[in-house]
Order: C-alpha cells, then structure tokens, then sequence
C-alpha cells in the first residue's frame, strides 16, 4: 500500500507540475488577448448583472434556475478549504509573495471560466426529464469539427469528473468539517459524519432546484461572515498591514528573498512564489477546469454570453475577495513564519486560525473553524450536481441520479471517519486529468468564443447607455 502510494503522490506532483500549471495559466492569457481584453474590461458590467434583481428572477431566457442561483451554486463547490487552507499552505510554501500570483492566475482565469461556461450554456441540452444538461462534455460532443475525437474527450472528462465529485468534492471536504469541528469543538468524528451525511442527503435529493435555494442563501452569508471576520482582524492590525503589503509584492518578484518582521522567517524565491500561487489559485477558483460550466448550464438566461459574465464573476468573488482576505489576515498578523512546539511550521487552517485569534482571541478560532465547516458542506453540494450531471452523460440517462445522490451522500461518512490520503491524491489527480481535455477543447474553439464576445458587445453598450439615462 505504501508503494501504491507513493505512485499516487509522484502523478500528482507530475501532472500538477509546472507543465499542467503553464497550460492554465497560459490558456488563460491566449483567450483573454483573443478576446480583446473584453472580460477584464467588462467586469464592472458583470458585477452589476450578478447583484441586479434581474439575476434573482426567471424570467428571460429559458433554463432550471435564476442566473444568480447557477453562479452560487458554482460558487458552493470553488468557494471551499482551499480559501483558508490553501493560502495558508501557498504563504508558507511559496512565501507571502504566492498571494500575488494568485491573483495574476485569477485575472486570466477570468476569461478561462467565461469560455467554458459560455460554451457549455451553448451546447447544453435538454434531458428526458425536461431538466438542462450542459457542461464541457457535451461541447466536446457537438462543437468539435471531428466528432470522433470530440466524443472520446467528453468521455474522459465526464468519468474524471465523476472520480473527482466523490474525492475532491466530497471524501475531502467530508474530512476537513470532522477534523475542524472535533480539534475546536471535540466534536466525535462518526458525529460530525451522522450529521454531513443527513444534511447533504436532505438538500441533495431534491436536485439542482433544492441546491441552489440552499446554495444561494448560504454562499453569500457565509462569504460575508467569512469576509467580515477577516476585515476585523485586518483593522485589528492596520499598524502591519503597510509592512505586509509590502512583504507580499517585494517576495512576490525578488529572485532570493527572506522575509522577516511580520512575515516571520519564511525563505521563498520568485519561481516558488509563482508556482504555490498558481497551483493554490487555480486549486481555489476552478478556472479552466470546466466543472463550473456544468452547474452554468442549468442557468435561466437568453444568452450564452450573459450568463458567463455572470459565472465569470466566481473567479473574482473567490481569489480577488475571499483568498486576499485570507492572505493578508496572514501577513499583517505576524504569524507567518511561526512554529509549533514541535518546532515545526505553522501551516494551513491552523495558521489561518493563529491570525484570526491576534485580534479575535478564542472566537477566532471558532470563527474559522465555522468558515470550514460552511465552505466545506457547500463544496460537497455543488459538486453533487457535477458529478451527477458528468454521471447522466456517460450512462446515457437520468434514471440513476438518484441513486447516485443517495450513495455519495452515504459516501461523505465515510470521507469525515476516515484519514484518506490515497483518496485525496487520487482525486486530485482525476481533477488535473478533468482540465486537460477541457483547455483543448477551449484553445480549439477560441475562434468562436471571440466571434460570440464580439457579437454581445453592442448589448452591453446599449444596456450602459440606458443605465446612465436613468
């Protein structure tokens, strides 16, 4: 078992290695110049279209839910550990300076999570059941010129997709929730499991519908529960937070650098700084995966390219909001750098916790705990409807949906009672494998996303113009 193991681990680093991250970040760059720059210089517009009353209704376009419930519920399976684990990992692994190229990975990003949501909107279908089903799967299948070649990579994404829906988004996030609750509150594990598993089958069962009316309540209250924690501990330290800003663009692009003052003894290069900020970015937000566009496709709207601006806006709402907070709690606080009783580094949700209890004392640690906790359960529900959907194409049916959510509901006991980190590895490495066949297909069909971005901008305008009228 070890030996099996250790072959899982060596994968993961290689297919999670410079290569699979430069391709990423590169498809990102390559589509945002194709673009003309559009996302990023249309980003205020899909901020106002995501927070308009508009997004809440059901009224333009055809779909299964509000464009505002598609994005949460996308939201529900990015917005997870990796928003207060992740960073804490990138800071210390990478330095402070990781923080900025999550942020340069999340720009790009921007354009790789509108044209996979704009296409799997596209080429969506509807199902036996009357129900929309869409994802990158099904444009692999139909906007492919070779079709033979478009079926085989709609296959593999959708079964990729289906392993990582129960160990990325469930086993995983299953585990953090016990663990968290038990090491701050001593909660039992087989209790926490009980509970993650009754919860997730009472919202599951009911589908998309009953996951986006839970998903679109709890994603937004439990980001600005999160977020406002967050400034709190900022304000709290606002005599570091000059030094810390500063620590985080100088270790961000200096050559050989050591930090020191608020960001303790951490030594960290430019090219470790680039690498843990790309790889914890893209590991936060999803952008070139395709599993958001799976969840965009059920979304009510009469254009394509409406709703990506809105699904785009989860990247931004991710990385740019809750991520920095996160970084920059950590890098004001002083913590970073510091040491266990071991004399072991500070790492992860423990580090987050740390500088949450600067300024909040014990109920900074609860406060993080309770921001797992939300983060976690939300991922699972999202991610339910990844896999299910990626499970409905490769069998060719709906007929077994619910037998799939009953079982992973099941399957997150066993996620919260047991240390897996076969199942971890294993599944992240099938979330790698997810994102090759959807960034080919991306790069393949970048001609027509940008015909499509082109031939949308006249709308955009008209609707700025009648805003300023009024």
């Amino acid at each position: 078992m070890d030996a099996f193991s250790q072959i899982l681990k060596t994968v993961d680093d290689f297919v999670w290695g410079p290569v699979m991250l430069a391709l990423l970040v590169g498809t990102g760059i390559f589509l945002t110049i194709r673009v003309g720059f559009r996302t990023w210089r249309n980003l205020p517009f899909a901020i106002k279209s995501t927070l308009s009353k508009e997004a809440r209704t059901t009224d333009r376009g055809s779909g299964d839910v509000s464009p505002f419930a598609a994005l949460t519920t996308a939201l529900a399976a990015t917005i997870g550990t990796g928003n207060i684990v992740g960073v804490a990992t990138a800071m210390v692994d990478g330095g402070p300076g990781a923080l900025v190229w999550m942020w340069i990975s999340a720009c790009f990003g921007l354009t790789s999570k509108f044209s996979e949501c704009m296409l799997a909107i596209k080429y969506r279908e509807v199902n036996e059941k009357g129900e929309m089903s869409g994802g990158p799967m099904y444009t692999m299948k139909k906007a492919l010129r070779n079709k033979k070649a478009g079926a085989v990579l709609g296959w593999f994404f959708a079964l990729f997709a289906v392993i990582a829906s129960f160990g990325i988004g469930n086993l995983t996030q299953a585990n953090s929730i016990s663990d968290a609750l038990h090491s701050t509150f001593e909660v039992p594990v087989w209790a926490s499991g009980i509970l993650i598993t009754l919860f997730a089958l009472a919202i599951i069962v009911g589908g998309i519908k009953s996951i986006s009316k839970v998903s679109s309540v709890v994603v937004p209250a439990m980001a600005i529960f999160y977020v406002i924690g967050g400034v709190i501990v900022i304000i709290g330290n606002i005599q570091n937070v000059p030094a810390g800003v500063v620590s985080i663009f100088k270790m961000a692009f200096s050559v050989k650098a050591v930090a020191g003052g608020v960001s303790g003894t951490i030594v960290a290069s430019m090219m470790r700084a680039m690498r843990y900020g790309f790889a914890r970015g893209v590991f936060s937000n999803e952008a070139g995966m395709g599993s958001a566009a799976i969840t965009a496709a059920s979304a009510t709207t009469d254009s394509p390219v409406r709703q990506a601006y809105i699904n785009m806006t989860g990247t931004f709402w991710d990385t740019i909001v809750v991520c920095t907070v996160t970084g920059l709690c950590i890098a004001s606080s002083g913590v970073l750098g510091m040491t266990d009783e071991a004399g072991k580094l500070v790492v992860g949700a423990p580090l987050t916790i740390e500088a949450f209890k600067t300024v909040l004392g014990p109920a900074g640690g609860w406060m993080v705990t309770i921001g797992i906790t939300l983060f976690a359960f939300s991922t699972i529900l999202g991610w339910e409807y990844h896999g299910e959907k990626a499970l409905e194409y490769l069998l060719g049916t709906y007929k077994y949906n619910m037998v799939y959510r009953v079982f992973f509901s099941c399957i997150a006991f066993v996620g919260a009672t047991t240390t897996l980190q076969i199942a971890w590895d294993f599944s992240d490495i099938a979330n790698a494998l997810m994102a090759i066949p959807n960034l080919i297909c991306m790069l393949l069909l970048s001609g027509e996303i940008a015909k499509e971005v082109k031939g949308f901008q006249p709308v955009i305008d008209r609707e700025r113009k009648l805003h300023k009228k009024r």
